[in-house]
């Protein structure tokens, strides 16, 4: 199942990035296909001593998401598509970790 966790992982960072190219026309498939596999990766690839930090980084890169980089010269809407798909792909990943650790707290009281 590891491995099922990294491919989905390496999978849905390809496709972010290609369908994240301005020239590239957007598919319709696109964003379920990045949701879906960002579950399987806060299901398979977080393990519990990976959670604060996998948090933390998901913040940030919600935060960088929010940031008009179509406005930096000639690569600003290759960099803002890309990040945009990158992060419906980990959004999902971080409820379902995020989900998990509060579990966990509520199960150790």
């Amino acid at each position: 199942m590891e491995k099922v966790g990294s491919w989905a992982f390496i999978v849905g960072l390809v496709v972010a990035i290609i369908f994240g190219i301005p020239s590239i026309s957007a598919q319709n498939w696109v964003a379920p296909v990045l949701v879906v596999l960002g579950l399987i990766i806060g299901f398979l690839n977080i393990t519990e001593k990976e959670v604060s930090s996998f948090l933390v980084a998901a913040i940030a890169l919600v935060v960088a998401g929010n940031a008009n980089l179509s406005s930096v010269p000639a690569i600003g809407g290759f960099l803002s598509g890309i990040l945009g798909n990158f992060v419906v792909l980990m959004a999902p990943a971080a409820v379902v970790v995020a989900v998990k650790a509060i579990w966990e707290l509520a199960k150790a009281q």
